[in-house]
């Protein structure tokens, strides 16, 4: 688990287990050949795994005399590779470009910016990220391309590129592979009110209200969200849009049941953009709040994320959990998030999975306030 940025573990970490750790220099980094080394017999396809699309560089060794961290920076940002910086001990500012050039970087202290993730043993966090990694390398390179965009485009165009990224993994062999893992279940018939309305006077409530289901969000409660939200940017009378979640968690993400129910992924593509919560609450994020509880997970936390402020109960926590499934974050996830927390964070809560507290969320920006528990 995580507590103010640093890994609490449960027991000890064998840092050794899973697969081998590159950690290079800066300079060695930039070295390396574009693309994938080939990984089959010659001719074949390059095959992706973690030991090539995963990179460790060693930040201490950037304090090279003569290096030109202005150009290292400029060609670390042009990498195809995943790229996590490590280091024991402070840094100078001066390396600041070097690890926002990076995916993201594990530290055993606090440093500069928020380009970083403060862990207990940097060591044992590669080991684990590179396991997290391998099991869908395909994904995590996605990904990690996708955060490099979606913080320097406007939302909407955000939103473009990670569905266009969203939709092509949903056709390939990890996704593939997660889903014939999966037990054949049938998807549960539509709530029969799977949103809820409060209106007094210049406020709405809205509150996801799947409450059996963790409030997961399948197509019927996304739709009747998505319907919510129209009426209320089209009410200007209406001051302030909060939304809720009914029972024990605010939401638990997609309906897993419904996952791959797509005709085919370019369909998907275009349902996605035209049926996205995210980008209603962003375009009124002036008057939207999120009140946030228990478990939000997935699209829980991509889509209010986008909301003008979001409030927490100190039991909430949050988790990007869509590698796992060969996937990346579809809910909007890669544009929201980044805008909180920067792509560095985002990037270490959607490749391991983790959850983060409350508290920590506080910490770095995805929660605005905490709120006093309500419920027993």
């Amino acid at each position: 688990m995580t507590h103010a940025g640093r890994r609490v573990s449960a027991g000890p970490v064998r840092s050794a287990a899973g697969p081998s750790i590159r950690r290079l220099t800066p300079s060695e980094v930039v070295a390396l050949p574009d693309g994938l080394e080939e990984t089959a017999a010659p001719g074949a396809e390059p095959t992706p795994h973690a030991a090539t699309v995963l990179t460790f560089v060693d930040l201490p060794a950037a304090v090279e005399t003569g290096l030109d961290l202005e150009r290292v920076a400029r060609r670390l940002r042009a990498s195809a590779r995943i790229l996590v910086g490590m280091a024991h001990e402070p840094l100078p500012a001066a390396l600041l470009p070097l690890l926002e050039a990076l995916t993201l970087t594990l530290s055993a202290v606090p440093q500069h910016g928020r380009a970083h993730v403060t862990v207990d043993d940097p060591a044992a966090e590669a080991a684990r990220l590179a396991r997290a990694v391998q099991t869908a390398p395909r994904s995590a390179l996605a990904l990690a391309g996708v955060l490099r965009a979606t913080p320097l485009l406007p939302v909407d165009d955000g939103l473009a590129v990670e569905s266009l990224a969203y939709s092509m993994l949903q056709s390939g062999p990890e996704f593939a592979a997660w889903r014939a893992a999966r037990a054949p279940s049938t998807v549960p018939p539509p709530p029969s009110d799977p949103v809820l309305l409060s209106d007094e006077g210049d406020a709405l409530s809205i509150t996801l209200n799947r409450p059996e289901r963790r409030n997961a969000l399948g197509a019927s409660l996304r739709d009747a969200l998505i319907e919510a939200l129209e009426t209320a940017a089209a009410d200007p009378r209406l001051r302030t849009v909060e939304l809720r979640g009914a029972g024990p968690d605010f939401c638990s993400g997609g309906d897993l049941d419904e996952f791959g129910g797509f005709a085919d992924p370019a369909s998907a593509h275009a349902i996605r953009l035209a049926r996205s919560a995210g980008r209603l609450v962003h375009r009124n994020a002036g008057r939207v709040r999120a009140r946030l509880h228990g478990a939000c997970v997935g699209a829980g936390i991509e889509v209010p994320a986008f909301a003008g402020e979001v409030a927490a109960e100190p039991g909430s926590w949050f988790r990007l959990p869509e590698l796992g499934l060969g996937l990346i974050p579809g809910a909007g996830g890669t544009v929201s998030l980044p805008r909180r927390i920067g792509r560095w964070r985002t990037a270490w809560m959607a490749l391991t999975g983790d959850r983060v507290s409350a508290a920590t969320a506080a910490e770095w920006g995805l929660v605005d306030r905490m709120v006093p528990t309500v419920r027993a």
